[in-house]
């Protein structure tokens, strides 16, 4: 059971961040959350992620819409993580590797995603307002419009046959 006053989840979200990995997917799979497994049991402990848990818990009926904005998730392997609507609205994902990771909605507004490797990661209706992509690697039709295929690289992204 999760606890409902902000003091209780606050002190839950930092006891959850804390615990070895093992024990971060037992409570995940109590909770009926082990799907969000793959980014959750290896965000490291941080007031940001402290404040992403608070909110992911807070509403578990939202679940399938995770508010992730803030999160640190920088050079973290997070291949084929669900990620499907989550708003990474200021999320630090540079040098994470997110190959074939499905990313379908997801607001990238300014997020940090350089070096980031997005190759094979299902792209589509993702937004990119403001995000810092220098050497993010994408592959090619992974979801992306030509506008925003031509926009990212641009800003400095680079695209890329999937040869991983």
């Amino acid at each position: 059971m999760l606890p409902t006053t902000a003091s209780d989840l606050l002190a839950f979200s930092n006891r959850f961040l804390e615990q070895e990995v093992s024990d971060r997917l037992q409570i995940l799979k109590q909770l009926g959350l082990a799907r969000y497994a793959d980014f959750m049991l290896l965000m490291p402990n941080t007031d940001a992620n402290v404040a992403c848990v608070m909110r992911f818990f807070a509403e578990p009926s939202r679940v399938k819409f995770p508010d992730l904005r803030g999160v640190e998730l920088a050079g973290l392997t997070l291949d084929g993580a669900n990620l499907i609507r989550a708003n990474l609205t200021g999320a630090k994902l540079n040098g994470s590797s997110l190959v074939k990771a499905d990313l379908i909605y997801a607001q990238l507004q300014d997020a940090d995603l350089r070096n980031a490797d997005l190759r094979g990661a299902t792209l589509n209706k993702t937004s990119w307002a403001g995000a810092w992509v220098e050497g993010c690697r994408l592959g090619v039709g992974v979801g992306l419009t030509d506008d925003q295929r031509q926009d990212l690289q641009e800003r400095g992204a680079l695209l890329e046959s999937w040869l991983k």
